[in-house]
């Protein structure tokens, strides 16, 4: 598709400041730029991690876009985070998936880090010389929190953790890994047997296999990490021993949930634009294809959609950064923002007919690539569980509301620049 720098929509004026809208000016030029051109290569070399694009993404100061300028971050809130996530995945969501893997274990520092732990790591974040994975999923156990086996046990002032993770975010560019490790027996419970460790990736005894092509976003890595007697220090405990379920958790629904929102939004943004440029421009009896009632008729349920999907994905957002209890809605624009993506691109897939089937066609690349938003931060089954739970006012922790203090970076006047 075309990587046309355009204006936000009218719909997201609430959400946005004059700030937001030069960022949003500055992530499409950006894309259209760096990401448009090398999009193909990475579809093309499925096999091979995708460096430079994170390189360039890191020397703009984008891994830090939430952390404080006492930092050196860009201190720009969740709704920030969310247009540069979105303005590229528009191009390629496999690039905006390095930049929303890291951005998960930079909340997790920011809301459970000490002040010198946050010292030590947010700098270089922000200064582009390190990416960070977070390390929860497991061979065995899956997302499955409680069924947790990667084991940390503690040596005089050090821990050894010994385990497996798999489908970590970053595998291959990370220079250190948010590990969460089981620190109590079996009969702690789960929200309290579990503690967060800051681990370098070049610490002794933890390995990376090489990297493995996934069914889509070709250039991400989303690998397996081999911990095997990896000791670190207790200062690279990230909060306190047996808050790792909460360091996870909260990660997830404030900063993971959302990200993938914001990657589903990209790719459907992508597939109308594909899809109505390709109806408009393919002749039909006296017209095009764009004429026909019953496509105009699939195009209108593409756009409400997408339309639908934009105002959850940035309204979640807008509610976090002003410090409002949302994690239902983070939840729901994850839940619904994958589930309408996906649907639009199947529409889209029929609507080009044996056109895209041909194996170098875009359209290709965004159905692969929509099946990654579902899996990670929860299936929709969770998502939905989740969702009960707030119907039924049995959601007991709002993280949002927790960590508002952390998270509200907005303006009380939400028009302000």
């Amino acid at each position: 598709m075309s990587a046309t720098p355009t204006a936000p929509p009218p719909s997201l004026r609430p959400y946005l400041t004059a700030r937001h809208d030069l960022l949003w000016q500055e992530a499409d030029a950006f894309a259209a730029e760096h990401i448009a051109p090398r999009a193909a290569r990475m579809e093309a070399a499925p096999g091979k991690v995708e460096r430079k694009a994170a390189d360039l993404m890191a020397v703009r100061g984008w891994f830090a876009v939430t952390v404080p300028a006492a930092f050196g971050g860009l201190d720009a809130g969740h709704v920030a985070r969310t247009i540069l996530i979105h303005r590229i995945a528009r191009v390629s969501a496999a690039a905006a998936a390095i930049l929303q893997a890291t951005l998960i274990p930079v909340g997790a520092l920011l809301h459970f880090a000490t002040y010198e732990q946050k010292g030590r790591w947010l700098p270089q974040l922000a200064d582009g010389s390190l990416l960070l994975s977070i390390a929860v999923t497991e061979p065995l156990a899956g997302g499955h929190i409680g069924g947790m086996a990667t084991t940390a046990e503690r040596a005089g002032h050090e821990w050894v953790i010994t385990g497996s993770k798999i489908h970590i975010g970053n595998s291959h560019l990370a220079g250190a890994h948010l590990v969460v490790a089981r620190t109590a027996g079996p009969g702690v419970s789960t929200s309290q047997a579990l503690t967060a460790f800051m681990v370098e990736a070049d610490r002794p005894g933890l390995s990376v296999p090489g990297h493995q092509a996934a069914l889509g976003l070709h250039g991400f890595s989303a690998g397996r990490l081999d911990l095997d007697h990896v000791r670190v220090p207790d200062d690279a405990m990230v909060g306190e021993v047996g808050q790792g379920l909460a360091v996870a958790q909260s990660s997830s629904i404030l900063y993971g949930r959302s990200n993938l929102a914001a990657v589903s939004l990209g790719i459907h943004e992508a597939v109308v634009d594909t899809t109505t440029t390709r109806l408009k421009t393919r002749p039909r009896y006296r017209g095009t294809l764009s004429d026909l009632p019953v496509l105009r008729d699939r195009i209108g349920a593409m756009e409400a959609r997408l339309r639908a999907g934009r105002i959850l994905a940035y309204q979640a957002v807008h509610l976090l950064d002003h410090g409002l209890p949302c994690d239902a809605d983070l939840i729901n624009s994850k839940y619904l923002g994958h589930q309408w993506a996906a649907q639009s691109t199947q529409d889209a897939m029929e609507l080009h007919g044996a056109h895209a089937l041909d194996g170098t066609y875009v359209l290709q690349r965004f159905w692969r690539d929509i099946q990654h938003t579902y899996p990670p931060a929860g299936t929709g089954e969770v998502q939905r569980i989740r969702l009960a739970d707030a119907a039924f006012d049995e959601d007991h922790i709002q993280w949002s509301e927790h960590l508002a203090a952390e998270a509200a970076w907005a303006r009380p006047d939400p028009t302000a620049a």
